[in-house]
């Protein structure tokens, strides 16, 4: 059973920076793509970032392009989110995702490509 937690979300002032952490209960971690999705109010959950297997391939959305850093070390089973430049159009939960591959090279985008989530930590940005 795969289990993701996420931690380090809060409440930042608009210009203030974040890092969430997933912390992963699984066995080989390096097997696994994960990525980083938000889902603010009454809207759509959204990807934010993703992470191939070695951590040698990322993919941003275009809204956090430059801003955000998406990271990993198998060795401790976590990948993080850095966030800089908060703006209050980032408040949202932020949910850590994981699929098990076979050696791939993928970076993975769509909700539906993940098979694992986590409960989600909130972060808030006020202006």
């Amino acid at each position: 059973q795969v289990q993701l937690a996420e931690s380090g979300g809060g409440l930042v002032q608009a210009g203030g920076s974040l890092r969430l952490s997933c912390a992963a209960s699984v066995r080989s971690f390096s097997w696994y793509v994960m990525g980083w999705f938000r889902q603010a109010l009454g809207k759509e959950r959204e990807f934010v970032a993703g992470i191939s297997q070695s951590g040698t391939r990322t993919y941003y959305a275009d809204s956090v392009k430059g801003r955000f850093t998406i990271s990993r070390d198998n060795a401790k089973n976590t990948v993080w989110l850095q966030m800089n430049s908060l703006k209050p159009e980032d408040t949202a939960v932020y949910y850590c995702a994981a699929d098990r591959q076979l050696l791939s090279s993928s970076v993975y985008s769509e909700p539906a490509e993940y098979d694992y989530w986590g409960q989600g930590t909130q972060v808030t940005v006020s202006s």
